[in-house]
């Protein structure tokens, strides 16, 4: 019998090697904005105080548990195009567009503010993977960016309706 080679195996699933490594490499970003955003959220549901601290707890909550759902299906897609998904808080740090949340829990609706521009940028993120995934025919990561689009374009506008007067 011969011997079983160590080397892993070529993928052949349609999509290029320079357009898997772009479009893996654009999804860690996006993966690590959405980490990123999902501590945020969650350090804010932790700290929010004020007169619309249960409506800001309970819809912070409902937002972290989106973000937190969301994760496992963006670094499972760039294993699934061969490359190591990032994990850590160093490499997070070194990929994402976002800011860590403030050291100081900062005022309910600076908060809001925050979060605003958060789900702006995670929207920004994808929408930057978009014409790659489209252009190497890569619809599961082009599924995956339209549904992660809709989310936080979404959640925006709505954290955004509070902030008017």
């Amino acid at each position: 019998m011969g011997q079983v080679s160590a080397r892993t195996p070529s993928i052949n699933i349609g999509i290029n090697d320079a357009d898997r490594a772009a479009i893996a490499g654009g999804l860690s970003k996006l993966l690590a904005d959405t980490y990123t955003l999902y501590l945020t959220t969650h350090n804010f549901h932790w700290n929010v105080t004020g007169p619309m601290f249960n409506t800001l707890h309970v819809m912070f909550m409902a937002q972290y548990t989106e973000l937190w759902n969301a994760v496992d299906p963006i670094a499972e897609r760039i294993r699934s195009l061969g490359h190591p998904a990032p994990g850590s808080y160093a490499q997070f740090g070194k990929l994402a567009s976002i800011k860590d949340a403030p050291a100081t829990p900062p005022k309910a609706m600076d908060m809001v503010r925050i979060l605003v521009q958060g789900h702006e940028a995670v929207a920004k993120t994808a929408r930057e993977i978009f014409p790659v995934a489209d252009e190497a025919a890569d619809q599961p990561t082009a599924d995956l960016l339209t549904q992660r689009l809709d989310v936080h374009e979404k959640t925006a506008w709505m954290l955004r309706s509070l902030l008017e007067d």
